[in-house]
């Protein structure tokens, strides 16, 4: 395994022109990493952008945000073309997002937490963006909506048991009956909630 998985890191293998689709930098390597793995039937990659929690951005949002994003779009783009050209992409589901999205106010200066320069914004729990492609997902589909402030889902809300849900059934899951055994009992990954989210699905 070990061997094998020299190669599937060993990017340099890989045509000229593959690379320069992916574009330079550590998140491009990744990416294109990521889909050499997929190729050799790794089930499950994971990937993280920059070191520590560089979207956490609670000053200098839109200067940070901007970057961060040019880091990766390039090599999200190539990997969706990448996976679609090799006719892996309706086997595979690519899932982009975080935990949360960011309010539609400035954060006002707080000690000890932000520089307090009011060009950031805080956590938002109630309205956030994740995207997925491929893998049985309908392509070109956008799903639900915030309030007009951007501040509060409320058109066909995702709550994220649905969200998992819906990740489990395009795996080949029933999340009602996939189980798992904790101090004599048995506990689902989506509580006593969750339902697939069927309009995404392709």
């Amino acid at each position: 395994m070990q061997m094998e998985a020299t190669d599937a890191f060993d990017i340099s293998k890989e045509p000229e022109h593959i690379r320069k689709m992916y574009g330079e930098g550590t998140q491009a390597r990744q990416i294109l990493i990521a889909r050499r793995l997929v190729e050799r039937g790794v089930r499950f990659v994971q990937l993280w952008h920059g070191a520590g929690q560089p979207w956490d951005n609670h000053d200098d949002i839109e200067v940070n945000h901007r970057r961060l994003a040019k880091e990766c779009d390039q090599a999200i783009g190539a990997l969706l073309k990448d996976l679609k050209q090799r006719g892996m992409l309706e086997d595979t589901l690519v899932i982009w997002g975080g935990e949360f999205g960011r309010t539609p106010t400035v954060e006002l200066p707080t000690p000890g937490s932000n520089a307090g320069k009011i060009n950031g914004r805080d956590h938002n729990n109630h309205g956030f963006t994740m995207w997925m492609a491929g893998g049985g997902v309908k392509g070109g589909h956008v799903h639900g909506a915030t309030d007009e402030f951007g501040f509060k889902s409320v058109e066909d809300v995702v709550h994220v048991h649905d969200l998992h849900a819906t990740i489990l059934h395009l795996l080949g899951f029933d999340h009602e009956k996939l189980t798992f055994r904790h101090a004599g009992r048995d506990f689902r990954l989506t509580d006593v909630h969750g339902h697939v989210v069927k309009a995404i699905l392709a």
